[in-house]
């Protein structure tokens, strides 16, 4: 058994008209996150997180902006396709921790419901994925209140050497 970490980031800025979807949970915010998708920030800080101890590419390789067919698709959709791309190199999830960068919305009502949500995209026990939020104090982006910012990172275990990207 091989074990291999990885650690994604995203970030994005808040946009009138949409819903803010954090985890696969619809937060309930005034403005939600600018994006192609979703813009789930912290699904997609996990989905980059796998991938890298997977040894794949980032999340924007294998689901483009630029193609129609993700518009408005749900991030949790596209992290179910990231952990099939995981296990099919023969690795498992070990756990998950997670950070959420932000200053408003408090995450602690939301808390416990994204880990269930996303354990249960991701087919793993809810104790498995660790998730804090913190703020920057008033600094940077986040902290002057224009978007939202996530750091994920992972353990998977796999079986020996994990497939060549080709074999996916």
């Amino acid at each position: 058994m091989k074990i291999r970490t990885g650690i994604g980031i995203d970030a994005h800025r808040f946009a009138e008209g949409r819903q803010l979807v954090l985890g696969g949970v619809i937060i309930d915010h005034p403005e939600g996150l600018e994006g192609h998708s979703d813009a789930d920030v912290l699904s997609h800080a996990i989905a980059d997180a796998l991938l890298g101890a997977a040894g794949l590419e980032d999340i924007g390789h294998y689901f483009p902006d630029s193609e129609p067919e993700y518009k408005g698709i749900s991030s949790l959709e596209l992290l179910k396709r990231v952990i099939e791309m995981v296990r099919r190199r023969g690795c498992e999830v070990g756990n998950i921790d997670a950070v959420l960068v932000l200053e408003a919305p408090r995450m602690a009502p939301y808390r416990e419901q994204m880990r269930s949500t996303l354990a249960e995209t991701l087919g793993i026990a809810a104790e498995d994925i660790s998730l804090r939020a913190t703020t920057t104090e008033g600094m940077g982006f986040a902290g002057r209140g224009e978007g939202i910012a996530a750091c994920a990172t992972c353990l998977v275990e796999c079986a020996g050497s994990i497939m060549m990207e080709t074999d996916i």
